[in-house]
């Protein structure tokens, strides 16, 4: 099992995959997937996997990326 089977296996079904409005910008490809759990993968690379987050590890996560973008 992969780690993000497992992943997905401990948080259950995930809501439909979506393309981020930032992904558009700089030609980078994201989906996310919100909700309860926060799933983020790359487009072109799906069967990677993704990172999964509960919502305070998604909040601490955006807190973060937007403070290193000032």
């Amino acid at each position: 099992m992969t780690e993000h089977e497992a992943t997905a296996a401990t948080f259950g079904p995930v809501s439909p995959w979506h393309t981020s409005t930032y992904s558009a910008e700089r030609g980078e490809c994201v989906e996310v997937s919100e909700g309860p759990i926060t799933g983020v993968r790359d487009t072109k690379n799906r069967e990677v996997g993704a990172l999964f987050f509960t919502a305070g590890e998604w909040q601490a996560f955006l807190g973060t990326a937007r403070s290193d973008l000032r």
